[in-house]
């Protein structure tokens, strides 16, 4: 087995960006934690403190949650009409725009994500996001009724009230953003937990977001962790609903916590195991390049990675040996070299855990075609790693790895495929690579994922919905959809008299 391209020695070659702002931002400030307790945030591509930022717990929960009710029971949010706080969030993404090489560079080391694609990339989808919901603030309508008695009636949508945003650490500014921005569209206040990994460029949004004009207490973020911040912000009685990205066993314990309190609407986007469904007529080359991103980029710490690959037997052979060849040529490194397409897993627990999962599947009996060490010597460096001879038991084939680690397996028929790819208990995304429309038309229909991408992968956009099936969770986020999740429906009935019609 050949050794990766791999330059992920851990020496920096760029200037670690300013560290700004390390405390909790709320009301408008920001301020210490009550206990003037801190915790470490680490720089994965060197394992070194970056800087000691303010660690939350329930009292300070306690306090941004007063904070978001109060600025929504009276503030001028929610009271606002929708194009006058859609102007305001056009404010924030034009801040956002121009502090965009320093929102990328905090990503990059603090969750070891590639500068060059935050650039290009992240924060732009970001901009994408936070402006289609400033255009869309004025845009929510209710209905008018049409009653079967003497009465008119319509509906209202108001806004859910307090929400609850726990973001996960793969993608710190997206989820801000993907969370944030229609609740603000809806006209709620909010308390945002970012992951104690990567708190830096949350707190550096809540800056820019009160520069914008968003008025005090409407952004609220808390660093902290998920067993003391996180469950304060889950069972506290005055926040009315949840929006929660991260693993399907946190998830369980946020709806838990939802119920045992005040029985708050809970929105879960949680784990995927996503099959890749590569049939006989696929163009091979584009196909061994789809899988390639589909796992490796931005290191397989993706909930969506295409980590379960089936391809037809009359190619089997031929994409085996160009993607083990595709793969040795992944540039694993300093995620600040523009040269690099791939940097460091998030920390030395996630580190620690995809490499136990390689481990694993070889003791379970599967071949290591290419990759399964790690990358250098300093920071969480892993090659891109490939297996063959899976079989549909093994753990590395059911539970969700967050690494780049490839499943490869063959399968026969289309019936076989489809069966093949439903047999896990998530449901996020899935991938069809063929030149067949009928067959792209049938695997759509029978595979259970919220999102199915044909000839493509990764192809987000903010107009459409995103979210799970099964165990992969409920509610969408992105789309017209995400709103709903922040709106109430309220019924209006009015008696009519001697109206000439109803």
């Amino acid at each position: 087995m050949e050794n990766h391209r791999c330059n992920g020695d851990g020496k920096e070659s760029f200037k670690s960006p300013e560290i700004k702002f390390t405390k909790l931002f709320v009301n408008g400030q920001f301020v210490d934690s009550v206990s003037g307790k801190t915790f470490e945030t680490v720089n994965p591509a060197t394992g070194e403190v970056i800087a000691k930022v303010a660690e939350g717990v329930e009292a300070d929960i306690d306090l941004a949650v007063k904070a978001a009710r109060e600025a929504f029971d009276h503030g001028r949010w929610p009271r606002m009409s929708g194009f006058e706080r859609g102007r305001i969030m056009s404010k924030f993404a034009d801040l956002i725009e121009q502090n965009i090489e320093e929102l990328a560079a905090l990503d990059s080391v603090d969750a070891g994500k590639l500068l060059a694609s935050g650039k290009t990339v992240d924060i732009p989808h970001c901009l994408h996001i936070l402006r289609y919901y400033a255009g869309a603030a004025d845009k929510v309508h209710g209905e008018t009724l049409k009653l079967a008695g003497e009465y008119q009636g319509y509906t209202l949508l108001e806004p859910i009230g307090v929400v609850g945003h726990i973001i996960p650490w793969n993608y710190p500014s997206t989820m801000f953003l993907m969370k944030s921005s229609p609740a603000l569209a809806a006209g709620c206040t909010m308390v945002v937990k970012p992951a104690e990994q990567t708190p830096l460029s949350a707190l550096f949004y809540a800056h820019l977001a009160k520069q914008a004009g968003i008025p005090d207490g409407v952004i609220n973020v808390v660093n902290g962790f998920g067993a003391t911040a996180g469950a304060a912000l889950c069972s506290h009685m005055d926040v009315d609903a949840i929006s929660f990205t991260g693993s399907t066993e946190t998830g369980r314990l946020v709806m838990e916590a939802a119920a045992k309190s005040n029985l708050k609407t809970v929105s879960l986007e949680l784990g995927g195991k996503s099959p890749l469904i590569i049939f006989d007529d696929a163009d091979v080359d584009m196909a061994v390049a789809l899988a390639r991103i589909a796992i490796f980029y931005n290191k397989g710490e993706i909930c969506v990675a295409g980590s379960r690959v089936y391809v037809q037997e009359g190619i089997y052979d031929e994409f085996v040996r160009k993607a083990a060849e595709s793969a040795k040529s992944w540039v694993v490194g300093d995620p600040f070299d523009p040269n690099v397409q791939q940097g460091p897993q998030v920390d030395k627990t996630q580190f620690e855990r995809v490499l136990s999962y390689i481990e694993l599947g070889k003791t379970e009996g599967a071949t290591l075609l290419t990759g399964g060490r790690r990358c250098g010597d300093k920071g969480y460096y892993i090659e891109p790693t490939i297996f063959t001879d899976v079989k549909e038991e093994m753990r590395i084939a059911q539970e969700e790895i967050f690494g780049p680690v490839m499943s490869l397996m063959k399968f026969k028929t289309i019936e076989e495929a489809i069966e093949k790819a439903n047999a896990t208990r998530y449901g996020l995304a899935a991938g069809i690579v063929t030149k067949d429309l009928n067959t792209a038309n049938r695997v759509t229909r029978s595979v259970r994922a919220g999102t199915i991408w044909i000839n493509c992968y990764f192809a987000f956009d903010p107009g459409c919905p995103f979210g799970g099936y099964k165990m992969s969770g409920f509610g969408r986020d992105l789309g017209m959809h995400a709103i709903n999740k922040y709106l109430q429906v309220k019924s209006v009935v009015t008696p009519l008299h001697s109206s000439p019609w109803l």
